[in-house]
């Protein structure tokens, strides 16, 4: 069975109400905005699995649909077999959730976060406690049980987040984007913590938009955009798939146009396309072209403010699918 199933999933949310002018006709009605997209997925169980994706594309709310916050428009969403539609609070019973920014009590102290979450899956004070202290301890924090939260750092809230998650024994772990905002040492650390856990068989689901990140822990990734999938696979023939060619992107102080046409006529030039005053150009020939490219857009008035490369990677594939960087 899989750990994880979506299909033809959809949310959309109700748009923004706006205020009607005095005399002003009737405003169309509105489609509202479309958040995710008949997406079909499945999570093999005990699959290290990542949802890759700048922001805006639907992560959080994909996120938020299986662990039963986020109500389905259309579509069904199965979790350990549940479906979390028709049963929210037996799928809550085999899932643990680590949110994107820790939310612990902060009136109690690191052990009794712990305690109290555990007591709402029935678990007897006692066993929680000894859970607890186990926890803390597998996640080298066992010196802050006694600590308010305040106490803790950045990255070891973060993993009291994953104790809490772990207390009552789920079978799918849910992080959306866990590594947010934490220096580049506790992002080190945690991820050494969650191959821990997958290596003990756990299915584990991460949102992200750290290409590393993804890279270095996902056995398989969906890249999602505008609530789209737009590829599944491992991160090894995803990279395969990324363009040969080097992206040079050159920022001008206004439209790029024009000097998208020029480079169109470049050698070496396989795509080139302006949006507003950026122009991204896909070349073997990589930094050779940035001095005709700053040429072409002076010749026409446009003074360059920016200038970036990027290799083939999972980026430079992002940037072919959808036209945009995922950060």
């Amino acid at each position: 069975m899989n750990a994880i199933e979506t299909r033809a999933l959809r949310k959309v949310y109700p748009a923004p109400a706006v205020k009607k002018r005095r005399g002003a006709p009737p405003a169309p009605p509105s489609t509202g905005i479309v958040a995710i997209d008949s997406l079909d997925l499945s999570v093999a169980d005990g699959e290290f699995f990542g949802v890759l994706g700048p922001n805006g594309a639907g992560k959080t709310t994909l996120i938020g649909i299986l662990t039963t916050r986020v109500r389905i428009t259309a579509g069904e969403a199965l979790v350990a077999g549940v479906s979390v539609a028709n049963a929210p609070a037996a799928v809550r019973r085999r899932i643990g959730v680590v949110p994107q920014r820790p939310n612990p009590d902060r009136s109690l102290s690191v052990i009794e976060n712990l305690v109290f979450h555990a007591t709402y899956f029935g678990i007897a004070r006692a066993e929680a406690t000894r859970r607890g202290h186990e926890l803390l301890e597998r996640l080298g924090i066992a010196d802050k049980a006694s600590a308010k939260v305040d106490q803790l750092s950045g990255g070891q809230q973060q993993r009291l987040m994953i104790a809490r998650a772990l207390t009552h024994d789920p079978r799918v772990i849910f992080l959306d984007e866990p590594t947010v905002g934490l220096d580049p040492q506790a992002r080190l650390s945690l991820w050494e913590i969650l191959r821990e856990l997958h290596g003990q068989g756990r299915t584990i689901v991460m949102s992200t938009h750290y290409m590393e990140e993804a890279d270095q822990l996902c056995d398989r990734l969906a890249i999602i955009d505008q609530g789209k999938l737009l590829a599944l696979d491992t991160p090894a023939a995803l990279k395969a798939q990324a363009p040969g060619d080097t992206v040079v992107e050159v920022m001008f102080d206004d439209d790029a146009s024009v000097a998208a046409d020029v480079a169109r006529t470049m050698d070496g030039v396989s795509k080139a396309e302006a949006r507003g005053p950026l122009l991204r150009v896909f070349s073997k020939r990589g930094g050779e072209l940035i001095p005709a490219l700053i040429d072409a857009g002076e010749a026409n008035g446009r003074t360059v403010r920016d200038i970036h490369l990027s290799r083939p990677s999972l980026e430079t594939l992002f940037i072919t699918l959808t036209g945009r960087k995922l950060t």
